[in-house]
């Protein structure tokens, strides 16, 4: 089947089997490797990604429900010479460790800021909840959270 889609503002058109999943179309025909497949059964969030406004496990979307869909990975976000202050303050924080499921805890995180800009630790804790991360123990990324909480209240802006 013939789809038709927006990934990180770029429109693609591709030929897909309906039984391929997201993750596996980003990286595998699209190459944009930054969305990592943990799991492929939706509990470790390594493959989030925003899908039509929502944060969603991407190893869980069929091709069959891309048709016409907006797509945000986390190269969407920000680039290699401009990281995205999110990314920058994971970076601070020293929350990347291994990296794996960096990408996806920072989609998370982009979700829980674009709809709460000044989230308490429970708040923060319940929206990395999706994410498991086996490297550090949380603390660090949840003041990474805390810090870009307060980047963007000095900023006023959660921007894509």
């Amino acid at each position: 089947m013939i789809v038709e889609f927006t990934v990180n503002g770029k429109t693609e058109r591709l030929e897909v089997s309906p039984t391929e999943t997201l993750v596996h179309i980003l990286r595998e025909k699209l190459y944009l490797t930054g969305t990592k497949e943990g799991c492929g059964q939706g509990d470790c969030g390594a493959c989030s990604v925003w899908f039509n406004g929502k944060i969603v496990n991407s190893c869980l979307i069929w091709a069959g429900k891309l048709q016409d869909a907006n797509i945000v990975t986390i190269e969407g976000l920000g680039s290699l010479t401009a990281l995205h202050p999110i990314q920058e303050c994971f970076i601070e924080a020293g929350a990347i460790q291994c990296g794996y499921c960096t990408p996806g805890m920072i989609m998370a995180v982009y979700a829980l800021l674009k709809e709460n800009p000044d989230p308490d630790e429970k708040e923060i804790r319940t929206a990395i909840s999706g994410n498991l991360c086996r490297c550090t123990g949380y603390n660090v990324i949840i003041e990474a959270v805390k810090k870009a909480a307060e980047y963007f209240k000095e900023h006023r802006e959660v921007s894509l």
